[in-house]
């Protein structure tokens, strides 16, 4: 199966086969969707493999997950095998031919994202996201992702581990996601992923309870779409001047939602929640965005990332 000439395009480096990655939690271990007839990984450019920390984690109790409308919440809390174990029983029946596999590294202490990030640099795994959202056990169960200054600490205590790609994960739920952005990339930040989920509750009015057990989690979906476009877009204007690519992401279940993240500066767009939609929505997004290129006279990809021409008499 050959994804068209036109999508294939460079991140930090690494070739992309399509400017499509699965994301974080969506897939399992890159074998979660193999399973379905008529869906391959070679269709997308990389997949973000399942958030791993130092241990083995079983996770919060149910509820988990719930629906919500146009999204999902979901706290699974990072439920995982541990990091020997992904890099010693599950890389290995990976098949790195078809795609580029990226790890996501979690952790409740800067050692812990030190110690995964090692384990990982040692290994065939192409990149490695750092999923700066986790509550910091250290300074009162603040996330890193939120205080710019432990985001860095974080960033460059991981680019000391490793000589691999560094890719960030930004959180929507901050005050300033354009300074944290700079703060990373001055700690070794070599790509961004735009945006992690924005945290949501939903209430069982019967039971006068959250539905989550965790009593809050992070909202997907294509309800947070607009929220994801415009971080998106902030976080470009602090990357471009420095080639710094981003993943974007957030709410997009097809050719339209790619095209718009493409168009506000994302160079890959992410599926996560969208594969819950329709599992075999890749090779769609793939020849829907080779449509839009050739109808608009395009002859790649790169040619509109970035595209987005912002009114100038705009107040905010």
């Amino acid at each position: 199966m050959t994804v068209n000439d036109k999508l294939k395009i460079e991140f930090c480096g690494l070739h992309l086969n399509s400017p499509l990655v699965l994301l974080s939690g969506c897939v399992g271990f890159g074998e979660e969707y193999t399973r379905i007839e008529g869906f391959s990984n070679a269709d997308v450019g990389a997949i973000c493999l399942k958030g791993t920390t130092g241990k083995l984690r079983f996770g919060n109790a149910p509820h988990r997950i719930t629906e919500t409308p146009e999204g999902m919440l979901n706290a699974i809390g990072l439920q995982n095998p541990g990091v020997d174990y992904v890099v010693n029983d599950i890389l290995p029946k990976l098949d790195f031919s078809e795609t580029r596999f990226i790890a996501n590294v979690s952790g409740s202490t800067i050692e812990e994202y030190v110690e995964v990030t090692q384990k990982f640099d040692d290994s065939p795994i192409d990149a490695i996201e750092i999923n700066i959202s986790c509550p910091n056990v250290k300074e009162g169960g603040v996330a890193f992702g939120n205080d710019p200054d432990m985001s860095a600490r974080v960033v460059a205590a991981c680019r000391a581990a490793t000589e691999k790609p560094i890719i960030t994960k930004l959180s929507p739920n901050q005050t300033d996601i354009k300074y944290n952005t700079k703060l990373c990339i001055e700690a070794g930040s070599d790509a961004f992923a735009v945006i992690n989920t924005v945290m949501g509750m939903a209430i069982d009015i019967h039971k006068k309870q959250p539905i989550i057990h965790n009593n809050q989690g992070g909202l997907s979906g294509p309800a947070i779409k607009p929220i994801a476009l415009l971080k998106v877009h902030e976080v470009y204007q602090v990357c471009k001047p420095n080639n710094i690519p981003i993943i974007g992401q957030g709410g997009i279940v097809n050719t339209t939602d790619a095209i718009e993240f493409l168009l506000a500066g994302a160079t890959t767009v992410g599926l996560g929640t969208g594969l819950f939609y329709d599992p075999l929505c890749c090779k769609k997004i793939n020849d829907g965005i080779v449509e839009y290129l050739e109808q608009n006279n395009h002859q790649h990809i790169n040619e509109i990332i970035g595209g987005l021409q912002i009114y100038s008499d705009s107040s905010g």
